[in-house]
Order: C-alpha cells, then structure tokens, then sequence
C-alpha cells in the first residue's frame, strides 16, 4: 500500500525531525492498543506509559497526520458547547466535575511541554474578540463563568484595550485569557510521542486497522498483523470512518480550513498582534488567527459539513484575512490546507465504554486541542479503576443526527445558516 505522509501545510513543512515508524506486522502482545495517534492517543498513551502500562499505538497515517496536526494550534479552555450548557443539563454533581476539568487540558499540555523539553513555541495568551455588543455582554458572562470555575488568568478588554492587542478595527471588545494561548500542534503530538516512546511505548505508523475482535483480550487486527490488549481506547475521532458504526451513526467529520502567508516584515507583524496573542472571534462559524514563530499569520475558519474538501482553500479564507486585516491585501499566501474535526450534534465530546475492554472518545466539534489532552488522562484514569471523572462525560447524551446520515449534512447546514445570519445581523 503507498505511504501517506502528512498534509502539505505550513505545519509539517516546519515539523521537526521525527522517524518513520514501521507499520505493524505480525502478532504482538501488549496491555493497552490506542487506536490513533493523534492528541487524544498520545495522551492516553502517554499518561499510561508513565504508570508502567504497556502500550502500543496503531496508526492508519502518521503520528498527527488528522486533526491534531493540521489545526489552529490554539489553546482554548473549556468545551464546545460551555459549562453553563452544563450546568443547565447534567446532575449537579456532573456539572460541577466538568467544570473543574474544564481547564485541565492546557494545564497538561504546559505540563507535557516543560517535563519532556518539547519544542512547540508556546505562547500565552489567547482573546476572544467580539464583534458585537451583545457579543461582548456574553463574553463577560463567560468571565464571572469561569471565574466562578477556578481561572483567574481572565481580562475583558474594551475597544481600546483590543485595539493595542490586535490591529483591527472589527472589534468592539474581547476577553483575555492568559492561561490560553498557541503552539506548533504537530511539534506538541510529534514530541508527545517521542516521549511515550522513551518510556517503552511502540507506535506503529501506516497501520489502520480493519477491525476490533471483542473478548478478554481483546484482538485489534491490521492488514498485516495482530495486537492483542488487555484494554482498547479507540482515538480515531473524524478519521476513525466506519470502523465502529454505532460511533459514526452520531457524530459527524466537518472540514475547516487554513491558510498562513508568507513570512512578514517583523513590523507588519508586530502591528497586527503586538503581544503575540492568538484570536477566535465570537461568530458561530468563527475565524481564528495567530502569527507563527516565524512571524507568518497563519489564518482559519468557514466549515464544509461532511468533510468535503474545497477545491480552493485560498479563495475561501483569503477573503476572511482581508476583512479582518486589509493591510494585508498582497500578501502571498505560501500554505493552504484543510482538516477534519468530529462533531456532535450536542457539540459536547462523547466518551464511553464498548463491552467490558474498549473505550473511545469522540467528538471535540471543534474544540479538541486542550480536550483531548484531558481525555487522555480521564481515559488512563479509568482503565485504572478510577471512573469518576470518565464517568461524568460518559453520562452525557448522545444523540443522533436529525435525518440519519443521508441528511445530517444538509439539516446541519441549514442550522448553522440560521446561525450565520443572527450573527451577521447581530440578532
């Protein structure tokens, strides 16, 4: 079968040097197979590894070849859908678990980075910019939110306040979280997975696995070889198809896209986001913006339901950098690319157990970079007999899309249409 290597983005042309890992042949043995190696099996794997599991990771690709490595690299706290969604529709005692986890994810991932000496440029700082007064209301809802849950790292910033933090004039105001910010996201995987391999972790790349054979062990069989696992986590998310179709009946892979200029004049750049912040704006199909290390703007947004792959990246975002940015207007675009997250209808993640052995999670809709570093360890957690906290997720809803399969793309287009339109007329 032909190698497939990692999408042509900014991201891998910048990777650092990580080995091509041999596809799995053979039978093997081990306590843990992680289906997937991107965030949210790395980060099982890892935490297993570092408690003497042993573990072995199959990947259809590359390690961060899906989502993990083609996304924004933004570092947003909490859920899809936020605590208060919580709050409003779980147990009292469930919401208050997820909320203490909601700001777990980042807290790993500067965890990860400076134990393991992983090179990913981290930066703090993240806003979500408003566009709209009501907009900004929200957004000071969310600060006595997540005050409420613990992060004191929070700022609302007025128009003048973000105006010296971003060189736009879209913005009536935002809110500031310094416990947010950006990284390289597939020099974070690629060095997670350097580090489950130092502690005797085996990843096996061009491996997708064909099918799961249910029993104690369970069997995870590959086009040329076997694992059998005490324990299965399957971490395939958008990419994971119709391996397991009662997971695929209720969730949904979703395209979004990305584009990153050439590298800019250190002035130009420093004039556009003077204190390195990354940016989400506050729309419901949002743009999201940051400069890389190498000062290029590396710029994303619009959804294509169902995961199709635009014919021209470029032309859709480029419109959307210009509005934001029209100093920009010339610029060269040097990248452009698209990537599959996984979403439910909810947009909260879906995380279970199939039989007595395999556990998933699913289902970032979006907001996966701090999730599935928390995943991961709720994932390790329960596999070692402490289930509270996978429990609390494991309880949420999952609810199937409205029309099937057939229809959920265009009922879910039709929805976020209705959601355009209140935001463009700031209903």
């Amino acid at each position: 079968m032909p190698t497939i290597q990692h999408a042509d983005s900014y991201y891998a042309a910048s990777a650092n040097p990580s080995p091509d890992r041999p596809a799995l042949s053979g039978s093997t043995r081990t306590d843990v197979c992680v289906i997937g190696a991107g965030f949210t099996g790395i980060s099982a794997g890892l935490f297993l590894a570092e408690q003497g599991f042993k573990v072995t990771v199959l990947e259809a690709a590359r390690v961060g070849w899906g989502a993990s490595g083609r996304n924004g690299g933004q570092i947003v706290n909490s859920y899809s859908r936020d605590i208060d969604v919580i709050e409003r529709t779980a147990a009292p005692e469930q919401a208050a678990l997820l909320g203490k986890m909601a700001f777990e994810g980042a807290q790993i991932i500067r965890q990860r980075v400076a134990r393991y000496g992983i090179q990913c440029d981290l930066k703090d700082g993240g806003i979500f910019a408003a566009l709209t007064g009501k907009q900004l209301d929200h957004l000071e809802q969310q600060q006595r939110l997540w005050e409420r849950y613990g992060n004191d790292k929070l700022s609302l910033l007025d128009q003048a306040d973000i105006a010296r933090r971003v060189g736009s004039s879209r913005y009536v105001g935002g809110l500031l979280d310094m416990s947010g910010g950006h990284i390289h996201p597939l020099n974070l995987v690629l060095g997670e997975a350097a580090a489950l391999e130092s502690l005797g972790g085996v990843i096996h790349e061009q491996s997708a696995v064909t099918r799961i054979e249910h029993g104690q062990p369970a069997t995870v069989h590959t086009a040329d070889g076997q694992v059998e696992a005490r324990f299965v986590i399957v971490a395939g998310n958008a990419y994971l198809g119709n391996l397991l179709p009662q997971l695929a009946a209720k969730s949904m892979p979703c395209g979004t896209q990305v584009i990153t200029t050439e590298a800019l004049d250190e002035d130009l750049a420093l004039s556009l986001l003077p204190q390195d912040d990354c940016v989400e704006d506050c729309n419901y199909l949002l743009d999201y913006y940051r400069l890389s290390a190498d000062r290029r703007l590396i710029y994303g947004g619009g959804v294509t339901y169902g995961a199709r792959d635009p014919a021209n990246v470029e032309a859709l975002i480029r419109p959307k950098l210009l509005k934001t940015f029209p100093q920009l207007e010339g610029v060269r675009i040097d990248y452009a690319w698209t990537g599959n997250f996984l979403l439910t209808l909810s947009r909260l993640p879906q995380v279970g157990r199939l039989g007595e052995n395999i556990y998933y999670s699913q289902g970032c809709s979006g907001h996966g970079v701090t999730y599935t570093h928390l995943a991961g360890k709720v994932l390790a957690e329960a596999l070692r007999g402490q289930a509270e906290r996978f429990d609390a997720f494991a309880s949420l809803p999952h609810y199937p899309f409205p029309g099937g399969r057939l229809l959920r793309v265009p009922f879910t287009a039709m929805g976020a249409w209705y959601y355009q339109m209140r935001d463009k007329f700031g209903i």
